[in-house]
């Protein structure tokens, strides 16, 4: 058992692909699910997160701990799909998310720009000239968002595990070569790999319940102990200890250990 991710430009047949590895595998298909369930989180319309996906320096920071809410939300909200395995993700991002764990095939799928022109414009009454210009810009602001949240360009071949460019190579050709890679055996779920995404998710469930204590939180999980680490104030440091353990307290099966780094505090004169 498997789990796939493919990631795509706009008009680029990604989701006709994953729609149809899915089939052929037998497996669930994601997308938007999860940014349904991050927008829950968030008490946000999903057109306001999808907004934010295009335009995300300047949106989700307008919002109290924005890209680390959403980031945090996000994750929580994937990995608790992913868990169950035989999944196909072809939303935002996915193979960022889990870029470790051995049982994930990172797939990525490129087509001409002329092809991408024609579908777009056998979708939407636009001129060869507008239809250029929307999925580039479109192209330029996903850079910007996956370079703005996780410091990556999702053009770069290294992000992935195969790269598939639509041409010669058909949609039905490319279904047919994923549903073949990811039947070898390093991409199997193991009992190994399936403890490091359990590990995964179970941090950062915890990591989107203690995002609103603190924006630079950061939680890891080993050997079956959540450990918290955090930085504060001398004088805030039994209060900020006392809330993370009542949140975490609240958690099924989580045991904790909190690491808090105090720092002194000089006033202003």
């Amino acid at each position: 058992m498997s789990v796939i991710t493919i990631s795509r430009g706009s008009h680029s047949y990604g989701k006709a692909i994953a729609e149809e590895v899915s089939k052929k595998l037998g497996y669930a298909c994601l997308a938007r699910d999860v940014l349904l369930e991050a927008s829950r989180e968030f008490n946000l319309p999903e057109f306001k997160l999808l907004s934010a996906i295009k335009d995300a320096p300047s949106i989700l920071d307008r919002f109290v701990y924005g890209k680390e809410k959403y980031l945090a939300f996000t994750q929580a909200a994937l990995l608790k799909r992913l868990r169950e395995d035989c999944t196909v993700y072809h939303g935002f991002a996915g193979h960022f998310l889990v870029r470790d764990i051995p049982h994930v095939l990172k797939v990525r799928i490129n087509a001409d720009m002329e092809d991408r022109v024609k579908i777009l414009r056998a979708r939407e009454e636009l001129s060869e000239k507008e239809a250029y210009r929307n999925i580039r810009d479109i192209d330029k602001q996903r850079k910007k968002w996956s370079r703005h949240l996780y410091g990556v360009d999702t053009w770069s071949s290294s992000l992935y595990d195969l790269v598939i460019q639509i041409g010669k190579i058909q949609v039905k050709d490319a279904v047919n070569i994923i549903c073949s890679t990811v039947g070898l055996e390093r991409f199997q779920s193991t009992p190994e790999s399936q403890k490091a995404m359990e590990d995964l998710y179970l941090a950062a469930n915890v990591k989107a319940s203690l995002i609103n204590l603190k924006r630079d939180i950061q939680v890891s999980v080993r050997d079956g102990v959540v450990h918290v680490k955090a930085t504060t104030q001398e004088s805030k440091e039994l209060k900020l200890v006392q809330d993370i353990e009542k949140i975490v307290s609240g958690m099924p099966g989580v045991k904790v250990h909190i690491d808090v780094i105090s720092v002194p505090f000089f006033p202003d004169h």
